[in-house]
């Protein structure tokens, strides 16, 4: 049997090496190192906008001087996420249900079986709504407050951020 300061030395010469992976098995012992796996990499092409050189009218009762559209379409190329936010601003009495860990969205408990809830499902506050695996463990989001389902923001099998809204819930 190895000692964990055999096994650590091990790790640090397979690291300083340049195999990627190394295999030892001796008296019902198996050990796996890997390094240097691949990582897939996702583009998102750009949005394209065409400058446009007309201005935007400015309510007459205010002394500022029109905007040109061009800032406008510039400033929506510096952050165009927060233009999305102002356009789909949700109502005031929707509660947005996050991911509290980066992981992996599953809307049912196993690929065969249907979603834990639905757009117009009824929750309770204890209801599971989805899970989120995130190294290997699975871990249950329950809806947090009573009320129906209005909208659902992620597709089955999408990686999500911490913070990021999985759910729109009508409260009760």
């Amino acid at each position: 049997m190895l000692k964990v300061q055999e096994i650590r030395e091990l790790i640090r010469l397979v690291d300083q090496s340049n195999i990627d992976e190394f295999k030892y098995e001796y008296d019902g012992l198996k050990l796996v190192m890997k390094k240097n796996q691949p990582v897939q990499v996702k583009t998102v092409e750009p949005i394209k906008v065409e400058p446009v050189n007309t201005f935007i009218d400015q309510p007459t009762n205010q002394p500022q001087a029109a905007q040109p559209v061009q800032e406008v379409v510039e400033s929506a190329k510096a952050n165009p996420a927060a233009q999305l936010e102002k356009t789909n601003a949700p109502e005031e009495n929707l509660h947005k249900i996050t991911s509290p860990m980066v992981g992996t969205f599953y809307a049912s408990p196993s690929p065969d079986a249907e979603p834990y809830v639905k757009v117009g499902s009824k929750v309770k506050s204890d209801s599971v709504v989805c899970i989120v695996e995130a190294m290997k463990l699975f871990n249950e989001i329950e809806a947090d407050v009573d009320g129906e389902i209005v909208e659902i923001l992620v597709k089955n099998g999408q990686l999500v951020e911490f913070g990021q809204p999985l759910f729109l819930v009508k409260v009760d």
